[in-house]
């Protein structure tokens, strides 16, 4: 299966890896202590919302953890750390028309 992302200037094409967070699809849950490129979607998808998680380097450590966090509870969500559906289509939701960024990862 392949997921599309769109974004204002760029869209990302990628074989999904992982079991999805969302019985209906989508991108597979991620905590702290996840590494890849799923997290590295999340760190960007953050740091353009203003949530700063330290880099883009695709580790879920604790400066991830407390960006989720943060911005879990700004949205109304369960802030547990822990980005599965709610928290990956809340994320996927806000970041369209944000255009590109300093974060922007382009492929």
């Amino acid at each position: 299966m392949v997921d599309f992302i769109y974004y204002v200037y760029r869209v990302h094409l990628h074989k999904r890896r992982g079991t999805p967070a969302c019985s209906t699809g989508g991108f597979p849950l991620i905590r702290q202590g996840s590494r890849g490129s799923y997290v590295c979607i999340a760190q960007d998808n953050l740091n353009t919302l203003g949530y700063t998680t330290g880099g883009l380097d695709g580790v879920f450590g604790p400066q991830t953890y407390r960006a989720v966090v943060a911005y879990q509870k700004s949205v109304g969500l369960v802030a547990d750390g822990i980005i599965g559906c709610n928290t990956w289509r809340s994320l996927q939701e806000s970041v369209v028309g944000t255009g590109k960024t300093s974060t922007t990862i382009n492929s």
